[in-house]
């Protein structure tokens, strides 16, 4: 047996020495494409060049080192960055590895990129049958796979000033989170259309979503630059985003959970000096299809701040505006998030929004819902609720995050309880590498008008949780 291993290691290094393969590069065209995507992994690695220049902004400094913390930039959304700001990214190790083939040249020559990551997760609750409105690791005591994403995109240069510039973006995800982020309209069948009593949320298990699907036009003319947005894209405000790579922490708030996700429509962001930012759009509101029929057109309109000295940040929006009565997810949402900056090293994050929709329709005599997100009491439905990120750096590899918030679902048209809802979770972000990151989490809830966990058999929860993401 040892002989017959000895042999196959050594026919393994006649046909790929190892020495050949650590003196590799990824630029390096003699090599296969396995070897040139290792070695943009061992490049990732190495210590940043200190003395390499910092690319041309057109904005205030990022306030913020990323790594550790998921951003370097104020919260805004609606754009890849904000006006004046640099993509800030480097070229993934997977577009190192294609820049070899025509299609790889051809993607850099156009500022196209390729990239994505891989998400599992794995928890231990306190709760048996579901771990909701805990999101999204819904499923207690398991192992998950949450994201796999791929995308795709190219982001205008909005640095610039003299001419008109355009990008794209789409985003193809699969996994357990698909649960969450589906848009009625948009492979929706397999969510909304394919009920499992033994699953904590209907549908399959796992499934598809084109998460975003949008163009982008710069037009610097405007003001000090506008960009016109078109297609799919994320609701503007939140803390938290549906990305795993976006966030502080493994698990979302139940504010965030319980909030619109993605919007269909037309959106500007207008920069007006490097202080304050205007947005305005139309929708067919809330994660619906505008050519589906239970879209309804709905108002964006956001405003956001900046101190001169950027320690603070203040972010209103009008989320969704309309007349109409409750459909598919048509909420009517005023937000607000308050960012303040103690250090380069700490600063805090706020939010807080009220939400409701009108004519609400009741459960039905067999207890099943008239429509999707209907509440036991019919009429108005309103929820509110704030959430405070307190947000450290512990090294340039490390950060810690504690979140606290208070909701208050008072017809539980949101989570299915009426009552009002406290969580604490407190969890560290780790880079292992640039491409590898740990987030370990604890986080302890409790509802307080009526027991809300574990399908309404307990009034608390507690949950330990780690999940990997592997970027490539």
């Amino acid at each position: 047996m040892r002989t017959t291993r000895y042999a196959c290691l050594a026919a393994l290094l006649a046909i790929a020495p190892v020495s050949r393969v650590l003196a590799a590069s990824s630029d390096d065209c003699s090599q296969g494409f396995g070897t040139r995507l290792a070695a943009a992994y061992r490049e990732d690695a190495q210590p940043a060049d200190p003395n390499a220049p910092a690319p041309e902004r057109r904005a205030m400094p990022s306030p913020f080192p990323s790594p550790p913390f998921p951003s370097a930039e104020w919260q805004l959304g609606g754009v890849a960055y904000p006006i004046g700001v640099p993509n800030l990214n480097s070229q993934y190790p997977l577009e190192k590895a294609m820049a070899c083939n025509a299609l790889g040249k051809w993607m850099k020559d156009n500022r196209i990129e390729v990239y994505g990551w891989i998400n599992p997760s794995v928890n231990i609750s306190s709760s048996a049958n579901t771990n909701y409105p805990l999101s999204y690791a819904t499923r207690p005591n398991r192992v998950e796979f949450n994201q796999a994403l791929l995308r795709i995109e190219r982001i205008p240069d909005t640095v610039q000033t003299d001419h008109l510039d355009w990008g794209f973006h789409l985003d193809n995800l699969y996994g357990y989170d698909y649960h969450y982020t589906t848009m009625k309209g948009v492979f929706s069948n397999q969510l909304l259309n394919n009920p499992r009593a033994s699953q904590p949320l209907n549908g399959n298990t796992y499934g598809y979503d084109p998460m975003l699907f949008y163009g982008d036009i710069y037009i610097p003319w405007v003001a000090e630059g506008m960009v016109v947005r078109i297609g799919r894209y994320l609701s503007l405000p939140d803390i938290e985003a549906q990305f795993s790579p976006n966030n502080y922490l493994v698990t979302h708030s139940v504010l965030y959970t319980a909030d619109p996700y993605t919007q269909m429509g037309v959106m500007t962001t207008t920069r007006l000096n490097q202080q304050w930012t205007l947005q305005l759009g139309i929708n067919g509101s809330n994660d619906t299809a505008v050519w589906n029929h239970s879209a309804r057109p709905t108002l964006q309109a956001c405003v956001r701040w900046v101190s001169a000295d950027n320690n603070d940040m203040l972010y209103p929006c009008v989320n969704n505006w309309n007349t109409s009565d409750y459909n598919y997810n048509n909420v009517q949402m005023y937000v607000a998030t308050w960012g303040h900056r103690f250090s380069e090293k700490v600063h805090i994050l706020t939010e807080g929004y009220w939400m409701y929709g009108r004519n609400i329709a009741g459960f039905g005599p067999d207890g099943e819902p008239g429509v999707v997100g209907s509440s036991p009491y019919p009429g108005k439905a309103a929820e509110y609720g704030v959430v405070n990120y307190i947000n450290v750096e512990l090294s340039a590899s490390d950060m810690m995050s504690f979140r606290n918030e208070w909701y208050n679902d008072q017809k539980g048209q949101r989570t299915g309880y009426a009552t009002r809802y406290t969580t604490h979770t407190l969890g560290m972000t780790h880079w292992v590498s640039p491409d590898l990151e740990i987030r370990p989490e604890i986080r302890y809830e409790r509802s307080y008008d009526v027991d809300a966990y574990d399908h309404g058999n307990k009034g608390y929860q507690l949950t330990a949780l780690v999940d990997a993401i592997w970027h490539y």
